[in-house]
């Protein structure tokens, strides 16, 4: 699998109910858990005092990553993303075989 460094905004279309926002983040912690599970979900930060969330992701490929991956978070409708493909660096001090 390939990595991928994503950057998560998520914003809510005014007027949506709120019990409708809760719905959806309870159910992006089950599928967060669930991605963590199968190797997609590596790492996900919240920069301090910021509404958006940086994660280390696995895909295949970059359609898997939108079509499998990102594509099935309940709150995908409601988020931008930026995706930056990664490769090891030769001098990476955490560096492991990784077949990319």
């Amino acid at each position: 699998m390939k990595e991928f460094l994503v950057e998560l905004t998520t914003t809510v279309p005014e007027g949506t109910d709120p019990a409708e926002v809760d719905r959806r983040r309870a159910a992006e912690a089950v599928r967060a858990g669930e991605l963590a599970e199968d190797g997609h979900l590596v790492r996900l930060w919240r920069p301090a005092g910021e509404l958006r969330s940086i994660g280390l992701w696995r895909a295949a490929d970059e359609s898997e990553l939108y079509g499998r991956v990102l594509g099935t978070l309940p709150l995908w409708p409601w988020m931008s993303s930026v995706v930056t493909a990664l490769e090891s660096h030769p001098n990476d001090p955490g560096r492991t075989v990784f077949a990319g």
